[in-house]
């Protein structure tokens, strides 16, 4: 488990797929890890013997999320994302879109949750094209970064 950079996740794709390994794919900002998503995780894994995280860098995070967004900088999520024992590598992208490593990685199952619709997944298009599928994984309930955000800043205003 480790975090590694575009072209080495693509070598080790193609090292696994070549030994008849199945490569799955995920990615998100992951900004404060909760339940929700250790269920993905262990959702993605189940799908295949080599799970693959996409995360986006700080930039791509605070473009896609707003000022004060990431909570946590990127090495500390990637970190953090390491340390599950379902992940098998962590790779931060600098894009808004996790187009590109799809392209580069050309996993095999590629993940999300079931907030986005199939025809909304980013690389969903390339990957079933390829003979791969999409996978959405159900929510869990209330359990959200932007939740999480929300219940600390009400907490804060009760204290003050």
């Amino acid at each position: 488990m480790t975090v590694i950079n575009k072209e080495l996740a693509r070598e080790k794709c193609s090292r696994m797929r070549n030994s008849g390994q199945k490569i799955v794919f995920t990615n998100g900002c992951f900004d404060l890890i909760h339940g929700g998503h250790i269920l993905l995780f262990d959702e993605a894994r189940r799908q295949g013997n080599y799970l693959v995280v996409g995360l986006n860098s700080d930039d791509s995070v605070q473009r896609l999320k707003g000022p004060g967004r990431p909570i946590l900088p990127e090495k500390e999520r990637a970190g953090i994302i390491n340390a599950i024992e379902h992940v098998d590598d962590v790779v931060i992208f600098s894009e808004d879109t996790p187009a590109e490593l799809i392209k580069i990685l050309t996993p095999d199952v590629l993940v999300k949750g079931a907030d986005y619709e199939e025809e909304e997944i980013v690389g969903a298009d390339y990957v079933q094209a390829r003979g791969g599928e999409v996978y959405r994984v159900e929510l869990v309930e209330g359990r959200s970064t932007s939740d999480i955000i929300e219940q600390i800043c009400k907490l804060r205003s009760v204290e003050e």
